[in-house]
């Protein structure tokens, strides 16, 4: 997008299709996400960027509210056996495929078990099911082999991989071979002859949507669409889209630059948005457990006390409004399971460091730090680089693009950090939590703790909330113990829109239902 002339981003050689056999639609905004979407199959990844696209096109049976409670989506009822081992479900009437077929049990069935084996959550809760069967065209029944509490928190989590549905044709695609032409049936539709990978993705207002009648709430509720038309544009580079909105370009911007937001808060006819609590960011540096010497826990401790959360957010520019204090609970400070057991242990203090460092077996081995280049995420690192330097440690940064990042991290040796950051919804409890909830069972940094799967396992068979909450701080303590990862900030990254756009949905997954123009 280097190349566009003053004229603008939507100017020559960039004109909006026009919808294949309809007129040009009334209303349409011009998007610009976080990234490009670039896997269509929900069931195939955790890129936060393919669950932006499949909450709009696809549909899950339940899901989650503002306030983190589970809540009918396509489901209208269901009812559980007094032992807790049977499970009937019974769809909504009228629920539609955007190919104008109904929705089925026989579907939902068929999705569950595509989508189960790829999921943490899913995982677990497969580990309890005796059988999933369609009962007629409109229910289903799960019946499990012990008590398994958390049903509903799984069928409706609003972590990646999302537990979508979709037709039973598609469901029997392995999800290696990835869905081409997704077809869902959320309150917008993907046009496949529209898109133009590089530069538009085009979301078509689904007219045969059924919305629910409660007002929508984050994933929740009624999700009407007024918008005839996304235009999900592609730009890399955040400093022309910023611009773009400035200009009135386009509609919306999904993450603004920090050094940028002066600018853009002063810019007539713009808006922004920031979030609290489970809507803000967590971000980790991931370590590989793998790779010498990171496999004495001794020395993964002493990082604890190499991160220097307001250092950090500092360095990346975040403005004070928009991040927390620093914070010590793994499972997200304001968030329902934060637990500061270990806080003590995890200050920054570099002659700290110096002497745990000096008390171990480390003996100077070179250590690999992965970053990707301009990122908020390699910022980060880089102020921990120089910490754990002054530290003892030799350290060294390798600068890579995020698919190479993504190859290496799947490999045992050749590495032994990276930073990255994710959407508090996926880090505010152990099920959840990428580095807790995957222990023993995930590439990313090889790390496996016995003590916390079980207390997973413990956690997910817990019915009363405050007994979770107390294996959430066990968790927490163990968490400083084993160190999956360390957490090294915990802050908001506002969208911006035009006012053109109204009643937008205030969440941080970005949402277009609802919004009008």
């Amino acid at each position: 997008m280097g190349s566009l002339s003053r004229r603008g981003v939507l100017g020559a050689g960039l004109a909006l299709p026009m919808l294949a056999g309809t007129a040009r639609a009334s209303t349409v905004a011009n998007i610009v996400l976080e990234s490009e979407v670039v896997i269509l199959d929900p069931h195939a990844t955790t890129a936060a960027i393919t669950r932006s696209f499949a909450t709009h096109v696809f549909d899950t049976l339940f899901a989650m509210d503002g306030e983190g409670v589970i809540r009918p989506q396509m489901v209208e009822a269901w009812e559980t056996s007094g032992d807790g081992l049977t499970w009937s479900f019974r769809l909504r009437p009228g629920l539609m495929w955007h190919d104008n077929t109904p929705v089925t049990a026989a579907d939902c069935v068929a999705s569950l078990e595509r989508w189960a084996p790829r999921d943490a959550l899913g995982r677990m809760l497969w580990a309890a099911k005796a059988e999933l069967v369609a009962t007629d065209a409109r229910s289903f029944r799960l019946t499990l082999s012990r008590p398994f509490p958390l049903v509903l928190d799984v069928l409706g989590k609003p972590n990646a991989p999302l537990p979508v549905m979709m037709p039973a044709r598609l469901a029997a695609v392995p999800v290696e071979q990835r869905l081409r032409e997704p077809l869902g049936s959320g309150p917008f539709r993907f046009r496949a002859a529209d898109w133009r990978p590089g530069d538009l993705m085009v979301l078509e207002r689904f007219e045969g949507y059924v919305p629910r009648e409660e007002p929508q709430d984050f994933l929740a509720g009624s999700k009407r669409a007024h918008i005839d038309r996304l235009n999900l544009r592609v730009m890399p580079d955040q400093a022309t889209g910023a611009s773009a909105l400035i200009q009135g370009e386009i509609d919306y911007m999904q993450y603004l630059p920090f050094d940028l937001l002066p600018r853009i808060e002063r810019a007539r006819g713009v808006r922004t948005q920031g979030f609290g609590g489970i809507h803000q960011f967590q971000g980790n540096f991931r370590i590989n457990h793998a790779a010498e010497p990171f496999n004495d826990p001794a020395i993964r401790q002493v990082l604890w006390r190499c991160v220097d959360q307001t250092a950090i957010l500092t360095a990346i520019g975040v403005p004070e409004r928009y991040r927390s204090p620093p914070c010590p609970s793994a499972f997200l400070c304001e968030g329902p399971m934060e637990s500061r057991l270990g806080a003590e242990r995890m200050g920054f203090d570099v002659a700290e460091a110096r002497r745990m460092l000096a008390a171990t077996n480390y003996r100077g081995q070179p250590l690999t730090f992965l970053t990707v280049a301009g990122g908020i995420s390699q910022t980060a690192a880089q102020v921990t680089i120089q910490a754990m330097q002054q530290a003892g440690f030799r350290v060294e940064e390798q600068v890579m693009d995020w698919g190479t990042l993504l190859a290496r991290r799947a490999r045992r040796e050749g590495w032994h950090m990276f930073s990255v950051y994710a959407n508090g919804t996926d880090m505010f409890s152990p099920l959840t939590h990428f580095y807790v909830s995957n222990t023993c069972a995930d590439f990313t940094g090889w790390d496996c703790d016995r003590e916390i799967e079980a207390a997973l396992r413990e956690f997910a068979a817990t019915a009363d909330p405050a007994g979770r909450r107390a294996i959430a701080a066990r968790i927490q303590a163990r968490v400083v113990e084993h160190v999956p990862s360390l957490m090294w900030g915990q802050f908001t990254i506002p969208a911006g829109y035009r006012d053109r756009l109204r009643d937008l949905p205030r969440a941080a997954y970005p949402m277009f239902w609802g919004a009008r123009i």
